[in-house]
């Protein structure tokens, strides 16, 4: 693997630069608005040099995949396909313009083969991912496709993570409209009402900047059915209406952007009484994204809404497969699927682990106080209800998105059992 802080040159330079003249550093590139990375090329650690077929080809595939995501900026393996060999990470960066670099190697013995990756902060060398896949070498094209999504579905949430730490260590008057998105985005992920507030102001002054901004509007969307699922909304009707016309402008500006039209397909799921254009539009996303963690958890919720549970939890599973580093998200998906299927037991006990992580988020405790009841765990269920109310004064909520009567049923049965054992 290449190791971070080498001063090697890459060997055509070396050959094209007159030896007597010293070495003139290549001036820095300025850094793109979003953030950008280079895949250096891998290095061939099998025995065979007739190998490097096998190691190009994965790195084309890792920056197509990469490609995919249409808030990172990628650079063009033509650009970076001579840093082979001992090469310092911040040189690479620095001549390509680039925050993050993405370097790695591949071992291939027999029917095996290893591939070791890393993710660096060029700026700061620090190492933000890094990962060993070991695998058996059957279909080598569909080996070299599934490791590239798998590397994409983990870069993105850890850059994004990145990106919203960066973010939050700037001066707070020096504001661009991108930091505005991402600091909105730190805020939502809170799962607290005041932070959804203020991830909604936030998000209203980057609109106000640049109003077809897709990934702020759709954000802002997302932010108004949170709301409306906690029992947080100050007026319902407003707040629905306003997410509809929030998801119908993010459409028309998403062109391809999985990412917005994953966010449109949640919220139009949640609002809209013919859930099938969500999915379809879901579909797409992940289409165009394979490897978009959220998106697949997102899916998973899509599933549950439309009745199918069990094809929920793979969703949630090949959510959770991409992004392991975030798995409350898709961990509290699968506990409503379990719910809805009926496995109480099972359903119960991830709630919980839910709840530690996040003990104001209204929707978990609305389900486990439901859960509880079914169980007849009456005493839990009266503790969960005492919490909730705490949290919000809506304890019955909005069911509509449940499209499945039998299951809205069963839902509603439960909480107000919980919340008879109450009173």
């Amino acid at each position: 693997m290449t190791k971070c802080g080498g001063e090697g040159r890459f060997g055509n330079d070396m050959i094209l630069r007159p030896v007597s003249m010293p070495s003139i550093p290549a001036p820095a590139l300025p850094l793109p608005d979003k953030p950008s990375i280079a895949v250096l090329p891998f290095q061939n650690m099998s025995a065979a040099p007739d190998q490097d077929y096998f190691v190009d080809g994965m790195v084309e595939e890792i920056i197509t995949a990469l490609s995919r995501i249409k808030w990172l900026f990628v650079i063009d393996r033509n650009s970076t396909a001579g840093y082979k060999g001992s090469v310092s990470v911040r040189q690479v960066a620095h001549e390509v313009g680039v925050r993050y670099v993405l370097e790695g190697s591949v071992r291939r013995a027999g029917d095996r083969v290893r591939i070791a990756a890393q993710l660096i902060d060029a700026a700061s060398g620090a190492n933000l991912w890094a990962e060993r896949f070991d695998r058996p070498l059957q279909d080598v094209f569909q080996l070299q496709d599934d490791i590239a999504s798998s590397v994409a579905g983990v870069i993105e949430p850890t850059l994004e993570a990145a990106e919203l730490r960066r973010s939050a260590d700037r001066p707070t008057t020096d504001l661009t409209t991108y930091d505005l998105f991402l600091r909105a985005r730190a805020s939502l992920m809170t799962w607290e009402k005041e932070r959804i507030l203020r991830a909604l102001d936030l998000l209203e002054q980057a609109i106000a900047r640049d109003p077809d901004y897709a990934s702020a509007l759709s954000t802002a969307a997302i932010c108004r059915i949170v709301l409306d699922g906690s029992g947080w909304a100050s007026n319902r009707t407003q707040s629905r209406d306003e997410g509809l016309r929030l998801a119908g402008r993010a459409l028309r500006a998403a062109r391809d952007d999985a990412c917005v039209l994953g966010d449109v397909a949640y919220v139009l799921g949640y609002l809209e009484p013919d859930i099938g254009p969500a999915i379809s539009l879901m579909d797409r996303a992940l289409e165009l994204n394979p490897s978009f963690a959220i998106g697949w958890t997102r899916s998973g919720w899509l599933r549950l809404w439309a009745g199918q549970p069990d094809l929920a939890i793979e969703h949630f599973e090949r959510s959770l497969r991409l992004n392991p580093l975030r798995r409350s998200p898709a961990m509290f998906g699968i506990a409503t699927a379990h719910f809805f299927a009926r496995r109480l037991d099972v359903a119960a006990g991830m709630l919980q682990v839910s709840l530690k992580e996040y003990p104001t988020w209204g929707p978990c405790l609305r389900l486990l106080a439901a859960c509880y009841a079914h169980l007849g765990r009456l005493e839990d269920a009266r503790g969960i209800v005492t919490k909730l109310m705490q949290v919000t004064p809506v304890l019955i909520p909005s069911t509509e998105h449940w499209r499945v009567p039998d299951q809205r049923q069963f839902y509603l049965d439960g909480l107000r059992r919980a919340a008879a054992a109450a009173e």
